[in-house]
C-alpha cells in the first residue's frame, strides 16, 4: 500500500464557457485497497461502514480457481482497511439475461447500488441480453441490506439493443430527492472493427445518458438525456460514468475514456451548470503513468462526493487481466484542474 491521500479537483465556480479540455494530468497519489481483480468498482457508505461492488471475478477464477460470482463486494469498517467478502451480492440474474455468455456466465458487469426513498437498496447492473449475443443491457434489483442478496426485475431497466445496448450504470439520487440512473450506450458493440470495435470508420457514437427514475429507483420516468459523447480525443469510447453534486451547485461527471484494453485508458471528467448539461470535457484526472498506475478507469465517486475507488491493470501491457481497486480522497475547488494537495 502506498500512504493516504489527497486529490484536489480545482473545479466549479468558474464559468463553464472558460473550461476548456485538457490533455494534462496531475499527481493523484491513490491507494491501492484490494489487491484480487476487482473491476468497475462502485462505492455505498451506509453510516459509518463502507461497502463498495465489482464485476464479476471470472478472471480471478482464470488465475487461482474458485466458483463464478456475478457481482463481488467488499467492505470496510473506515475506508483505509477493506476485505472481499467471497459472498455474491447478485446470485440470480434477471429472466432477461442470457446466463451463459461465454466463460463470464452472465458476463455481469459494473454494477451500482444506493438506497431509495423506500430504505430499499437498489442495484443497477449489465449483463448480457438473452437472444442477442455480444450486446448487454442494464437491469435493477432490490434488496433489504447493503450487501444483498439482491432479487432482480424480470425485465431490463435499459436496453437500446439497436444501438449496441447499454453497460456500466451509475445511480445518482440529486438532493432535491430526485432519483437518476447513468449509464453508457454500448456502441461500440456495433462498431466496424478496430481498438476495442469502434477504430474503423464510420466511427459509432457512445454516449452517456441520463434517465431519471420514480421513487422506487427502478422505474424509468421520462425519455433519457444525452449527457456527453466520445471525441476525437477519447478514441473509441467514453464509458463508466460516475456523478457527483458539488457544494455550491455544480455538477461533475467522472468517465473513462480510450480503450481499457491499452494504455490509453483513463479517469478524466465534464462540468456543468445543470444536472441536464451542457457538460464540458476537462480532463483527464489520471492516465497510464500517473503515480505508476497502468489503464487508470472504471471510477466511482460516493455520494458524499469526496470518496473514490477505481481499478488499475496489475500485469502487463496488455491489461486484459487483474485489475486491483484504489481509492483517494477528491476536493472540488474553484478552478478546472488537476492538482495534488
Amino acid at each position: 500500500m502506498i500512504g493516504s491521500i489527497t486529490t484536489s479537483i480545482l473545479a466549479g465556480l468558474l464559468p463553464l464557457a472558460l473550461a476548456a479540455p485538457m490533455r494534462t494530468t496531475g499527481n493523484s497519489n491513490p491507494t491501492q485497497v484490494i489487491s484480487v481483480d476487482f473491476a468497475d468498482p462502485d462505492l455505498l457508505q451506509v453510516g459509518t461502514q463502507w461497502w463498495a461492488f465489482a464485476s464479476n471475478n471470472h478472471k480471478t477464477i482464470a488465475k487461482v480457481g474458485g466458483s463464478l460470482i456475478n457481482v463481488q463486494v467488499a467492505h470496510s469498517p473506515d475506508f483505509n482497511s477493506w476485505s472481499v467478502t467471497g459472498a455474491d451480492a447478485l446470485p440470480t440474474v434477471g429472466a432477461w439475461v442470457d446466463p451463459n455468455a461465454g466463460n463470464q456466465g452472465a458476463a455481469v458487469w459494473a454494477p451500482s447500488v444506493s438506497k431509495n426513498k423506500k430504505g430499499q437498496y437498489i442495484m443497477t447492473y449489465s449483463a448480457a441480453r438473452k437472444g442477442s449475443p455480444g450486446k448487454h443491457c442494464v437491469g435493477a434489483a432490490v434488496a433489504t441490506q447493503p450487501q444483498g442478496p439482491y432479487t432482480p426485475q424480470a425485465t431490463p431497466l435499459v436496453c437500446p439493443l439497436d444501438q449496441g445496448g447499454a453497460i456500466d450504470s451509475d445511480n445518482f439520487m440529486d438532493v432535491d430527492g430526485t432519483q437518476y440512473v447513468v449509464y453508457k450506450v454500448d456502441g461500440n458493440a456495433i462498431g466496424h472493427g478496430g481498438v476495442c470495435g469502434n477504430t474503423v470508420a464510420p466511427i459509432v457514437n457512445t454516449p452517456i445518458m441520463l434517465q431519471k427514475l420514480a421513487d422506487d429507483g427502478i422505474t424509468p420516468v421520462g425519455s433519457p438525456v444525452k449527457l456527453l459523447d466520445r471525441g476525437d480525443l477519447d478514441g473509441p469510447l467514453i464509458e463508466a460514468p460516475s456523478l457527483m453534486r458539488t457544494s455550491n451547485g455544480k455538477y461533475v461527471l467522472f468517465f473513462s475514456s480510450n480503450c481499457f484494453a491499452t494504455s490509453n485508458y483513463d479517469v478524466t471528467y465534464a462540468f456543468a451548470d445543470n444536472i441536464n448539461g451542457p457538460y464540458v470535457k476537462a480532463g483527464p484526472m489520471m492516465v497510464t503513468g500517473t503515480d505508476n498506475l497502468y489503464s487508470p478507469g472504471g471510477q466511482s465517486v460516493a455520494a458524499d462526493g469526496k470518496h473514490m475507488m477505481f481499478h488499475a491493470g496489475d500485469v502487463g501491457p496488455a491489461n486484459m487481466g487483474w485489475r486491483a481497486a484504489y481509492t483517494q480522497i477528491i476536493t472540488v475547488d474553484t478552478a478546472r484542474r488537476v492538482v495534488s494537495s
